[in-house]
């Protein structure tokens, strides 16, 4: 199954296809971790956009392409794979169509913005081991304090308000206009995120029939 995750900037999308990865036994190609790996690697693709990272230049999309293009061929994703982070735009989706890739699924998650300042503004990472915790889903034991190592808990600079708000709106502008692209080609899941992770899992494995 070829699966596309949709939804705004702390949606859960990497959550949701991590699990969704185990359930389906398929691989997560996340476009932030390709990029990095086909630049370690130094495959052709990933030299071309290293030179414009070092140069502070967004990769452009034929670029992107060519390296999902690239990491689709391999040999674990011949059973299917879960697309996160792409595409982000209408020509990048219809740029992964021109280059023959086709989708089962595109899974939108649903959510208020105001749910995702919330989630956001709650966020807390630890300086010293990078734990992850939430002011009220996750909170540590002791506030402002790590429970692994006793590390200060700070929030990043993507987490802030204003940061969020900023996100949020090139996601409506650039990438929610996807859900309408995929809707006329009758692959579009929308499911509400609901109270827990877990339901919104069992949600998204509902709608792809599982």
């Amino acid at each position: 199954m070829n699966l596309i995750l949709l939804g705004a900037p702390g949606a859960g999308k990497g959550t949701q296809a991590e699990r969704l990865s185990k359930e389906l036994q398929i691989p997560t190609i996340s476009t932030g971790n390709i990029l990095r790996a086909a630049i370690k690697n130094g495959t052709p693709t990933g030299l071309k956009a290293k030179s414009f990272m070092d140069a502070g230049k967004l990769v452009p999309d034929e670029v992107i392409i060519g390296i999902i293009t690239e990491r689709l061929a391999e040999e674990d994703c011949k059973n299917g794979y879960i697309l996160d982070g792409v595409p982000r735009t209408i020509a990048q989706a219809e740029a992964l169509e021109q280059a023959g890739i086709q989708f089962d699924a595109v899974v939108s998650i649903e959510i208020s913005d105001e749910a995702i300042m919330q989630r956001m503004s709650g966020r807390r990472v630890c300086e010293d081991c990078g734990a992850s915790y939430h002011l009220v889903a996750v909170p540590p034991k002791q506030e402002g304090v790590c429970d692994n190592c006793g590390g200060k808990l700070v929030q990043r600079k993507d987490d802030a308000p204003e940061t969020v708000k900023a996100r949020l709106e090139v996601y409506h502008n650039e990438t929610e206009p996807l859900k309408d692209f995929y809707e006329s080609r009758g692959v579009l899941k929308p499911v509400e995120n609901a109270s827990s992770v877990e339901a919104t899992t069992r949600a998204i494995l509902r709608v792809l029939g599982r």
